[in-house]
């Protein structure tokens, strides 16, 4: 299996891209920055880190879940760090996602396309600008492509440089699960694939690369992009961007998005309704689900786009516990998720599988399990960012919903 992409394969895409005039949300401060066109310049003239014929292999596989032939698992780090980028712990995250996917592809009896939140997941959305520290106010924390996780001020400073240390990590990060690919790259049906939430226009948009052979844009930062739920406002960049690149992409529905809405995403992503090209990653809560859900499935259907439904039952189930963690129960996720797959069941789509926040090590930062209540979190609280299920915790979560 070649370990480069062949950069024959891409031409730098020299024009300036529409969207980057539009509204964005969630960006970084640091257009000030002495080195910022220097950097930007240096990203748009890399490498491609990932190949179009990878992109479309994991098209490929995602389309045979919009079919309802295939299931679908993604799952990693909320948020990824630099310090992390190391063969060992990149081969411990391959196998974890490779036991978990054998295990849904077990209780359902079909193959499962693998999808890590990895080689890419270095910037978060985040509620508010700003946290409070030890008493301290401190900008919050976007990532380690933004700024870093230290609580200092200089440290939370946006850096545009980081942007390089991103690239560089994912690089290493992508190289290393190629090393687990057996055969060539059309052989490969079940991934593993990386993916990250599409958040940083800078870093995204300078890695937009045009297939020479094709015409076609790529984001070769990674195969699978989404946009998150704070970014897919209908007229703003990021939905923007994502409706002229060729990769797969995703979009995260919460329990404020309505029928239309979805609809009209639906429209702008998906125009020529191909199965594979568009994923809808629900995250609405236990309590929600129930009633925001079935409506945007039915309005979904009838609009004729055959979406991949995925459920991603933890990021509407986040709680503080008494020690101020951050903290999710396995039952609230598996409450979502089992209702996830109920509804569309009953509506007769396909529950395709699930996008979890997994650690590849026993950590202790979700309530069940091998973590029996709250008291138990300080033992390995380890993210960077929100609460991750360890691999038991996620075992459990897939043997209890499928």
């Amino acid at each position: 299996m070649p370990q480069t992409v062949k950069l024959t394969e891409f031409t730098q895409t020299q024009t300036a891209a529409p969207w980057m005039t539009l509204p964005a949300t969630q960006q970084p401060h640091w257009h000030h920055h002495p080195d910022y066109d220097l950097i930007e310049a240096e990203l748009s003239g890399a490498l491609p880190l990932v190949a179009h014929s990878e992109i479309r292999e994991a098209k490929r596989a995602l389309g045979l879940a919009a079919l309802g032939e295939a299931r679908v698992l993604q799952l990693g780090d909320c948020a990824e760090s630099f310090s992390d980028v190391d063969p060992v712990t990149t081969s411990g995250k391959v196998r974890n996602i490779g036991r978990i996917a054998s295990r849904l592809a077990e209780r359902t009896g079909q193959q499962v396309a693998r999808f890590g939140r990895m080689a890419g997941q270095y910037a978060k959305p985040r509620s508010s600008n700003f946290e409070t520290i030890d008493g301290v106010d401190l900008p919050s924390f976007r990532g380690e492509l933004v700024n870093s996780f230290e609580p200092d001020v200089f440290a939370r400073r946006h850096d545009p440089e980081r942007m390089l240390q991103a690239y560089d990590a994912s690089a290493s990060v992508i190289r290393e699960v190629r090393a687990h690919w057996s055969g060539s790259v059309e052989e490969l049906s079940g991934g593993p694939w990386v993916a990250h939430e599409a958040l940083v226009l800078d870093y995204e948009n300078a890695l937009i690369r045009t297939d020479e052979r094709t015409g076609e844009q790529f984001l070769t930062s990674t195969h699978f992009p989404w946009i998150g739920e704070r970014t897919r406002q209908l007229e703003n960049a990021h939905v923007s961007m994502f409706s002229a690149i060729a990769n797969p992409i995703g979009v995260k529905v919460g329990p404020t998005a309505d029928p239309e809405t979805v609809v009209r995403l639906c429209q702008l992503l998906d125009p020529r309704h191909t199965p594979g090209r568009l994923t809808l990653i629900v995250r609405m809560g236990r309590e929600d689900i129930h009633v925001a859900l079935a409506p945007i499935v039915r309005a979904v259907q009838r609009a004729g786009h055959p979406v991949v439904w995925i459920s991603d039952p933890m990021h509407g189930n986040t709680v503080t516990a008494e020690s101020g963690r951050k903290t999710r129960h396995v039952t609230h996720i598996i409450e979502e998720a089992t209702a996830f797959r109920h509804i569309l069941e009953t509506e007769g789509a396909h529950a395709a599988g699930l996008h979890l926040e997994v650690a590849a090590t026993d950590v202790t930062e979700c309530v069940g399990g091998s973590v029996p209540d709250e008291n138990a979190l300080s033992a390995r609280y380890e993210t960077l960012c929100d609460p991750r299920l360890n691999p038991e915790q996620a075992l459990g979560v897939i043997d209890s919903v499928f």
